[in-house]
């Protein structure tokens, strides 16, 4: 059975390690949960089929024990009847079915050890399925979290390119502020010199000047009028 040969996979699977395989937990959880759901289907089926197969040899077997030992009683009766003949006849039969009757309990020997193997695929299965269940509001409760964080990091990383343009314009018109100022003091050094003995002659040149009033009365004065 096809079932049986995945066993020691399904059994030593271990749903933590097969978990920190995924790349994309958030979508791929339930993808390995579904082909979980579809393991323990047919672990169902193939369940109930070895059960089955299991429940109709032990069956055969104990129906050929009664009727091995109904015909050892039968011997025993032939033998107390004085009938040797018959009695060896009834042997006989009593051989043949006990010949057929081991291989009926090899046949329930593998029955019975598939049945073992099935059930604890089936249980396992079963567990492992609830567990991630639970898990799997949890995985992506996380997964969104790291999404969310990773926004997150995204944001702060153009914050800082912001602050980092901001810190690049203001170095700029510091540039721009101090260019102004040299500008500036070049200009004022290549204006010419103030002659300040000149500035003070046109101010007391000005002074020297006789108003017209003051002239005529000068004049009027030495004619006596």
């Amino acid at each position: 059975m096809a079932i049986l040969e995945r066993f020691n996979d399904i059994i030593k699977a271990n749903i933590n390690v097969l978990l920190d395989k995924l790349e994309d937990p958030e979508k791929m959880i339930d993808q390995y949960l579904e082909n979980m759901m579809k393991d323990l289907a047919e672990v169902k089926q193939s369940t109930a089929e070895v059960i089955a197969e299991e429940t109709r040899t032990k069956r055969l077997v104990d129906e050929n024990q009664r009727e091995a030992s109904k015909y050892g009683e039968f011997a025993k009766k032939a033998l107390m009847a004085g009938n040797e003949g018959d009695a060896r006849t009834f042997v006989n039969k009593k051989q043949e079915l006990e010949n057929v009757g081991a291989g009926l309990m090899t046949a329930y020997a593998a029955a019975h050890e598939n049945a073992i193997k099935m059930r604890q695929m089936h249980d396992k299965l079963t567990s492992d399925i609830e567990e991630l269940k639970q898990r799997r509001i949890m995985i992506k409760s996380k997964v969104k979290v790291a999404k969310t964080q990773e926004t997150l990091n995204e944001a702060t990383q153009a914050t800082k390119k912001i602050s980092g343009a901001k810190s690049a314009f203001e170095r700029m018109e510091d540039k721009a502020s101090r260019m102004l100022d040299e500008a500036n003091a070049m200009a004022e050094l290549n204006m010419e010199p103030i002659d300040e003995a000149k500035a003070l002659e046109e101010k007391y040149a000005s002074m020297s000047n006789v108003s017209v009033d003051e002239e005529l009365n000068k004049l009027k004065e030495e004619l006596g009028l």
